[in-house]
């Protein structure tokens, strides 16, 4: 059955579609408006009690049943066990994939998140000492995913949910004023990825 992703044309909503190209998921798109304060209307709590895009709601969950799920790093993880498909069983692959998971929802996407709020703002002295901070942390997080990208093809090794969760973000570096030149393995990752024919539609796909 077809699944219903709430999104807007943001990086972890990306994640999400991406994932769904990707697993040849059936699913139709739901744009919550963001810029207009969609995300607190009261049916989409119900879905999304964070009022934040991503969400999804499953009509066949594994019991039959629906089920919503909000926050990209849950739904990555259940779309996985659902399909089969990116989330290794063996044990120790399987860690990998799930650190690099938590390293993106908690940092690589935090950190350039605050990058784009305080690049936004007019205030030179409001913006400055933000901008630098986040800026440098974005950097050495972009570091950080060079070096592990030296040492294998995809993030955890095999590719995973935890390069979809990451591809969102490095999807948007022009706007966190990141040159991925400056991170040979990054770029070469990104590249590859980008020219997936299924990655490509995920972009592609409008969630406006």
């Amino acid at each position: 059955m077809t699944i219903t992703l709430y999104a807007w044309n943001t990086p972890n909503a990306r994640k999400i579609s991406v994932a769904l190209e990707e697993m040849a998921v059936p699913y139709v798109v739901e744009p919550v408006d963001i810029t207009k304060g969609r995300q607190h209307e009261t049916e989409f709590l119900k879905i999304s009690p964070n009022n934040k895009i991503p969400a999804i709601v499953d009509p066949r969950s594994a019991d039959g049943k629906p089920i919503s799920l909000f926050e990209s790093g849950a739904i990555l993880l259940y779309l996985a066990e659902k399909t089969g498909q990116f989330l290794p069983t063996d044990t120790r692959k399987r860690i990998s994939v799930l650190e690099w998971l938590m390293w993106q929802v908690g940092g690589f996407g935090p950190m350039p998140g605050q990058v784009h709020h305080f690049l936004g703002l007019k205030d030179e002295v409001d913006r400055r000492y933000g901008l630098k901070r986040f800026s440098d942390e974005t950097r050495r997080l972009y570091g950080v995913l060079d070096l592990q990208l030296g040492r294998s093809e995809f993030i955890a090794g095999e590719l995973s949910i935890a390069d979809f969760a990451v591809l969102g973000w490095v999807w948007r570096h022009e706007r966190h004023q990141v040159n991925l030149l400056d991170f040979p393995q990054v770029h070469r990752w990104y590249n590859s990825l980008m020219a997936r024919p299924r990655v490509q539609r995920g972009f592609e796909i409008k969630l406006t």
